[in-house]
């Protein structure tokens, strides 16, 4: 069983950003913690009763928005249901993240950290609406590491109008220089509620960049084995991604957090205000065989764990082959793995046609 947390609060909000967040009503911020540990404690007791987690992951929004000792009720929840082996994973931005609140974290359990960096270039934060510049990013990296953090994910996203090859890979080399294990390399994608729907020119469509940046990225030691996700070494995978990308059971907990739990996917509500009132009020999904096997085909294909042959029926099985003789994917101990992971949605529609 994984565990997700959101914290859906903001000093600014990113003009590329989807996720449920606020940059205002931080005087509700105490009220939130409250709810989110009701409906921590209550799903735990319904849905994992005597089971250890195998990861926590706090996202948002902004995590490190909230006060260290805000979070000590929510920790104190968990002590029953983690262990030393839980990878507990936390988020925050370079501006709010204080050597103070990563000391914090750390003293609570929280072993792998992630900053969204996203660039390292000042102009290129501001046309993002990013609330650090780059020596705040920097510091907060390197602060993480003194403190004894050795799992440290840094972001980048690419694809924004002023980016080329050169700038991404100043970018990227001054991410190799800091104490960083893992890198998520996003491209920009301009989603529906966000300052950048609909402004296209904000957008580089380059499928050339993208093939040289994971080259640049492998040849400087990061392997990627996710679309988005590279790591020095296997011990530095996200856990947490893996669980999703393998379709385990997660608990999703906060306003617009989502979980999956007996086929069914539940919602809580994404509204701040309501969610504070009712924190145990969701919203269902009932997903089909149907629906988990298309789920689990595309996220397959996307990483390095591929797809059980098992999986398929004998016309699916036939396009399968076609796409081996192709060299598109190839066949290993009985799973069917992709050879280039941003062809994955093609790959997979065509299998299942």
């Amino acid at each position: 069983m994984l565990l997700y947390i959101h914290i859906p609060f903001c000093d600014s909000k990113c003009h590329y950003c989807a996720f449920n967040s606020y940059t205002t009503k931080f005087n509700l911020k105490k009220d939130y913690m409250k709810a989110l540990n009701i409906q921590l404690k209550h799903d735990l007791e319904n849905y994992c009763k005597d089971k250890i987690l195998e990861t926590v992951f706090i996202g948002g929004g902004t995590p490190s928005t909230i006060k260290i000792e805000d979070y000590e009720e929510t920790f104190k929840i968990l002590e029953n249901y983690i262990d030393k082996n839980t990878e507990i994973t936390s988020e925050s931005n370079p501006n709010s993240a204080t050597k103070d609140w990563l000391l914090g974290m750390k003293n609570y359990g929280v072993n792998r950290i992630s900053f969204g960096v996203q660039s390292f270039q000042e102009n290129k934060l501001k046309e993002l609406n990013r609330a650090h510049n780059a020596k705040s990013a920097i510091t907060a990296i390197q602060n993480a590491s003194c403190i004894g953090f050795d799992s440290i994910n840094c972001d980048i996203i690419y694809g924004f109008k002023t980016d080329t090859f050169d700038n991404l890979k100043e970018d990227f080399s001054l991410a190799f220089s800091l104490p960083i294990t893992h890198l998520s390399a996003y491209s920009l994608t301009l989603e529906e509620g966000t300052k950048f729907f609909n402004k296209s020119e904000v957008k580089i469509d380059d499928e050339e960049l993208s093939y040289k940046i994971f080259d640049f990225l492998e040849n400087n030691g990061f392997s990627q084995y996710e679309i988005s996700n590279f790591a020095r070494d296997k011990n530095y995978h996200s856990k947490h991604n893996f669980g999703y990308w393998q379709h385990k059971e997660y608990l999703g907990v906060g306003a617009g957090a989502v979980g999956y739990v007996n086929n069914q996917r539940y919602y809580p509500n994404k509204d701040l205000d309501e969610y504070i009132k009712n924190p145990t009020s969701y919203e269902l999904e009932e997903l089909s065989k149907d629906d988990i096997k298309v789920e689990k085909v595309l996220l397959g294909f996307r990483c390095i764990l591929g797809v059980e042959l098992s999986i398929f029926t004998e016309d699916e099985l036939r396009r399968v082959n076609h796409l081996v003789e192709e060299g598109k994917i190839y066949i290993k101990d009985k799973n069917v793995f992709n050879k280039n992971f941003l062809l994955a949605d093609e790959i997979s529609l065509y299998i299942l046609e």
